[in-house]
């Protein structure tokens, strides 16, 4: 394995962990959030906490897959 495919498959990893750390956050924040009965505006901040790390996987997703495009 190239030093290439190395550092995009690390990045592929990297992706995957914070997509599924960012679920897990997310889901937990909601529940603990109803549990102790918070506003709906401090709830919104997680959510927008997820979608910042979500785009910012697309960006890391579409930078491996320009990678990959450039070596086949």
């Amino acid at each position: 394995m190239s030093k290439q495919e190395q550092h995009l498959a690390r990045k592929g990893r990297m992706a995957a962990l914070v997509i599924a750390a960012t679920m897990l956050l997310w889901m937990g924040a909601q529940v603990l959030g109803a549990k102790l009965g918070m506003e709906a505006r401090y709830l919104f901040l997680f959510d927008f906490a997820a979608i910042a790390a979500f785009i910012w996987v697309f960006v890391v997703i579409y930078q491996i897959w320009r990678a990959r495009q450039k070596t086949t």
